[in-house]
């Protein structure tokens, strides 16, 4: 329970639980909670929260994964990379983390060894009898098993790492589709990385904006808008087109793409004046929080004391 002052912003609510849990890296982290239309949103670090949270006792805010980065390596601290296994967990067992068959055996026997340790053909059955870390698991057991045998003496630390090496090299790792449709009328997803814009077909990636290729972002009502630079080997046009199902859902992944533009592409935080380059008229809303590699920076410099946790 976290006791907060009535115009308490978000960033303190944040703070706190990282604090709670004795998280360095707590930057890569978000809360989440269904707004009054029941649409999941991110906690705004700048509001004060009762603004946001209109009915705190009847909203649930999960505390996520937010901030994918390109490498997991750049995650110095242990329970950092534990709390990021927990989200792939999680990822799986929701469906969301979608891979072929041998990857999921293997992503789930690194699971398994962090939790009960080596192989063991009967205490494996019984533990994968119980615990179903992803939907009709049982056609995948004899695999999961299988390469569970080949972690023998891997530490949970150890596992988790590998477990991320396997996860980010998936194109759905850290991947949230938001619906949308192209100017033809096409269904298609769109979805926010640390590399820039990307487009789904279903769950196949089928084109990507990198930071350096975007000029602006904004949206319109519905339409979220993406303005290139100019490219002269391209007959592209210079601004795609994409329309949302409300003006809501557009303005929440507009934010997040202006998130994931400042934590990942600049040096520090963007103070509030005057109003940057990526920045739409409509809004005055903007980043805030430590960039990445003020993170990085932060940690390597060593200005905390290395943490122990239980699992």
């Amino acid at each position: 329970l976290f006791l907060l002052q009535q115009r308490a912003p978000g960033k303190v609510l944040h703070d706190a639980v990282c604090n709670h849990l004795n998280l360095v890296e707590g930057d890569y982290f978000g809360l989440e909670f269904p707004d009054h239309k029941k649409m999941m949103v991110w906690l705004d670090l700048l509001k004060p929260v009762m603004k946001q949270i209109r009915r705190p006792k009847h909203v649930v805010v999960k505390f996520v994964v937010k901030f994918f980065p390109p490498d997991h390596a750049q995650l110095q601290e242990e329970l950092t990379r534990y709390l990021f296994a927990l989200q792939v967990k999680q990822d799986l067992a929701q469906g969301r983390l979608t891979c072929n068959d041998t990857s999921t055996a293997l992503l789930i026997s690194h699971i398994v060894q962090s939790e009960i340790g080596d192989f063991d053909e009967t205490v494996d059955r019984e533990h994968l009898a119980k615990n179903k870390y992803i939907p009709q698991q049982e056609a995948l057991e004899d695999k999961i098993m299988e390469f569970h045998r080949s972690h023998m003496g891997q530490t949970p630390a150890e596992s988790d790492f590998q477990l991320l090496e396997i996860a980010r090299r998936l194109e759905m790792y850290g991947i949230r589709l938001h619906p949308a449709k192209d100017r033809e009328g096409t269904k298609i997803n769109l979805a926010v990385a640390n590399t820039g814009i990307l487009v789904f077909q279903g769950h196949t990636k089928i084109n990507a904006f990198n930071w350096a290729k975007v000029r602006k972002l904004s949206f319109k009502r519905k339409r979220f808008l993406i303005k290139l630079r100019p490219d002269v080997n391209s007959s592209f046009q210079d601004t795609l087109e994409f329309l949302m199902a409300s003006r809501d859902f557009c303005k929440s992944f507009w934010k997040i793409c202006v998130e994931h533009h400042a934590f990942f592409r600049l040096f520090e935080e963007p103070k509030p004046k005057p109003k940057p380059v990526l920045f739409s008229r409509g809004s005055s809303f903007r980043f805030s929080g430590r960039t990445q590699k003020q993170v990085l920076d932060y940690v390597k410099e060593g200005g905390h004391k290395k943490v122990q946790f239980e699992r």
